[in-house]
């Protein structure tokens, strides 16, 4: 199967989600499953870009990947970065116990690609919501218990979470900019 861009990480849930995402315009990602050291840094912009340079350099192709936080304003943006260590240390449970009456967040999405070592664009954004007071539904990562502003339904009980999530703007974004450069260099 041919494709256009590597997508490196060790989350299949998050490539088909990207893979399912970047497919409506027509951009074609294969799975290039990695376990990329997660820095510890103060944005997600440092992390993703350390991981993409460390899949360039394993791979030597044109590769994405993708790193996202969630920023609960009541907990000064925590988990923010830290949000994998967080999700896998307390879980969705935990974060529901640290949320206080503000539940106000920000889930953000960040897609750094790299066509070589030190050459990279970065592509983000953000979504505004709240967080729910239980989980609803039983997708992965903080999904169950994210509401984006406007929806009363979680991200897991979303039918249409691939049309309005972080992860499909910043998608959106990067696949623009990726087939302008395509069709401007004449491939």
């Amino acid at each position: 199967m041919s494709y256009d861009i590597l997508f490196a990480s060790s989350n299949k849930n998050k490539f088909d989600e990207a893979k399912n995402i970047t497919s409506k315009f027509g951009l074609k990602l294969k799975f290039l499953k990695l376990h990329l050291q997660e820095i510890q840094a103060n944005t997600l912009e440092e992390i993703a870009t350390h991981k993409a340079m460390q899949a360039f350099s394993i791979c030597s192709r044109p590769v994405i990947v993708e790193d996202a936080g969630l920023f609960i304003k009541s907990l000064n943006g925590f988990p923010g970065p830290y949000s994998s260590f967080v999700l896998d240390a307390i879980g969705n449970k935990g974060i529901l116990k640290l949320v206080s009456t503000q539940r106000c967040a920000i889930f953000r999405s960040v897609i750094v690609y790299c066509q070589e070592y030190d050459d990279v664009h970065l592509f983000s954004a953000d979504v505004d919501g709240t967080i729910s007071k239980k989980e609803q539904g039983k997708k992965w990562g903080f999904d169950p218990i994210f509401i984006p502003s406007g929806k009363n339904k979680s991200y897991s009980q979303l039918v249409d979470k691939n049309q309005i999530s972080h992860r499909y703007l910043a998608l959106k974004k990067f696949a623009n900019w990726y087939l302008n450069k395509k069709r401007s260099s004449g491939l």
